[in-house]
């Protein structure tokens, strides 16, 4: 018999970008709209896809070996796992979510020991009521279904946790942030038992080298040019790079082959100091992995 990992996807918003990651890394997901089951070129995998509200219990039951999902939902459940590796989507999160105490504009709560004895909505249910516990602070935390902003507009609750990135929609809807609870980026996590069973965890870091050298390349680009030997030195002063850039010699020429990998947003400005030193037959390529 095969051996196989069960690994879930999270569904919703890191559901395209998990699978594009994969893709990067060298894994084809084929995704079907009838059923939450994808299919992929390596027998090893079997994926599932779940929402991350509910991905590290089910890791933590065993009904996955491994999985991507939140820093928050895992605290929200509580959940016994390995965290293998945080993960940065940094195209499509390039900051961390962070879960806020949110009042309207003229709440007279000033701090969180102001909520003494008030009403708080959130979907973070477990979190919320363990982290106001552990402070001493008394509060009715009750579970939103969604539109959890309205609630405290319409006078429904005293506060809100809610999750945001940069807090513009939060001022947008005329509300303030007064603290700050957390910071969640996603994360590569793994079911104990799996991760103690030698080929599974062989896999589980197997895939975990690979997305994390995907999300290195993210945003990197290679450059290949020829330079004259004459201005080989001040090209190369130039020229920023991982490491020291590879030259090689042309054949039978006085000129060399330079190849970097550099940042994708600095090339704009490179390319035309490189014309300048005197680099021709430029050539940019995009990266897959950078490890």
């Amino acid at each position: 018999m095969m051996n196989k990992l069960k690994f879930g996807i999270p569904k919703g918003s890191l559901e395209k970008a998990t699978i594009d990651l994969f893709q990067k890394a060298g894994w084809v997901i084929k995704v079907s709209t009838r059923n939450y089951f994808p299919t992929a070129d390596d027998q090893q995998l079997s994926f599932a896809i779940i929402r991350a509200q509910e991905m590290a219990r089910y890791v933590e039951e065993g009904v996955l070996d491994a999985a991507i999902t939140g820093k928050d939902w895992i605290l929200e459940n509580n959940s016994e796992v390995v965290e293998v590796q945080e993960l940065i989507y940094s195209k499509e999160s390039p900051r961390p979510a962070r879960w806020v105490l949110v009042v309207t504009e003229g709440s007279p709560i000033k701090k969180i020991e102001d909520l003494q004895g008030k009403k708080v909505a959130t979907e973070l249910v477990a979190f919320t009521r363990r982290y106001f516990a552990e402070r001493g602070i008394q509060v009715k935390v009750e579970f939103s279904w969604g539109t959890t902003e309205a609630k405290v507009v319409e006078g429904l609750v005293d506060a809100i946790v809610d999750v945001t990135e940069t807090g513009s929609t939060i001022r947008a809807h005329g509300l303030r942030i007064v603290h700050e609870l957390m910071q969640s980026t996603p994360r590569l996590i793994a079911n104990k038992q799996a991760w103690e069973d030698p080929w599974k965890k062989e896999k589980i870091l197997q895939i975990s080298i690979l997305l994390k050298a995907a999300l290195g390349a993210d945003r990197m680009v290679g450059l290949k040019m020829n330079i004259p030997e004459k201005n080989l030195k001040e090209v190369i002063t130039i020229l920023p790079c991982l490491n020291a850039p590879t030259v090689a010699s042309l054949y039978q020429s006085d000129w060399y082959s330079v190849e970097v990998v550099v940042r994708e947003e600095v090339v704009r400005e490179l390319i035309p100091l490189l014309l300048k030193k005197g680099a021709e037959g430029i050539i940019e390529y995009a990266l897959n992995k950078v490890i």
